[in-house]
C-alpha cells in the first residue's frame, strides 16, 4: 500500500513538472529505485531547472521578448569581443602611434561596411542589450572601449547620442541583477 502511494505521488509530481514550464528543453529525468525496510522508494533526479510561473501575460511576453532579443544580439557581442581582441593583438605589433591610428580607422571602416546595415535593424531595446552584452563579453563597458580607441570627444558624442535613445554606454552587466539574461545565455548554450 505504502509503495503504491509513493509511486502515485511520484507520478503526480512528475506530471506537475512536465506540465509546468521547464527552463531547459533538454531536461532529463532520472529515476532509480531505493529499497528501505522492505519498501521500495522511487527517487527522481532532475537536471537543474527553474520553475517560473508568470503572474501576468505581460510578464510572460516580456520574458519571451527578452529571449528573442538575447538570441539575436548575443552573436554580435561575441563577434565584437573577438574583433576587439584581434585588434588589440594587431595593435601590439604596431610601434608608431600613427600606424596604430591608421589601423584603428581602417578596422572601424571595415566593421561599419560589414555590419552597419544589420545593426541599423536592431530595435532600441536590442541596442541597449547589446551594450550590456559587450561588457559581459569583453569586461569593458562601451564607454571604456570608445575612450580607448576614439578619444574623449568621440566618446562624449556617442554617449550623448545614446542618451537620446535613453541608453547608457557606461552601463555594466551584472550577472546577479541580469539573472534572466544570464540564464537565457546558459540555457540556449550561447556561450
Amino acid at each position: 500500500m505504502f509503495q503504491k502511494i509513493i509511486t502515485l505521488c511520484g507520478f503526480m509530481l512528475l506530471s506537475v513538472f512536465s506540465s509546468a514550464q521547464l527552463a531547459s528543453a533538454d531536461s532529463a529525468v532520472m529515476m532509480r529505485k531505493m529499497f528501505m525496510d522492505g519498501d521500495t522508494f522511487y527517487v527522481y533526479s532532475f537536471d537543474e531547472f527553474i520553475l517560473k510561473e508568470f503572474n501576468t501575460n505581460k510578464e510572460k511576453e516580456d520574458y519571451l521578448k527578452l529571449v528573442r532579443n538575447v538570441k539575436k544580439v548575443m552573436p554580435y557581442a561575441k563577434l565584437a569581443a573577438f574583433r576587439l581582441q584581434m585588434m588589440d593583438d594587431n595593435l601590439n605589433q604596431l610601434y608608431s602611434k600613427r600606424a596604430q591610428k591608421k589601423y584603428i580607422k581602417a578596422t572601424e571602416s571595415a566593421i561599419k561596411d560589414e555590419f552597419i546595415s544589420q545593426l541599423k535593424e536592431l530595435s532600441i531595446s536590442q541596442g541597449k542589450l547589446l551594450i550590456k552584452l559587450i561588457h559581459r563579453e569583453t569586461g569593458n563597458t562601451t564607454f571604456e572601449i570608445l575612450k580607448k580607441y576614439r578619444g574623449s570627444a568621440s566618446t562624449f558624442f556617442y554617449g550623448m547620442w545614446a542618451k537620446m535613445y535613453s541608453a547608457n554606454i557606461d552601463i555594466k552587466y551584472d550577472p546577479i541583477q541580469d539573472y534572466q539574461i544570464e540564464y537565457i545565455i546558459k540555457n540556449a548554450k550561447l556561450e
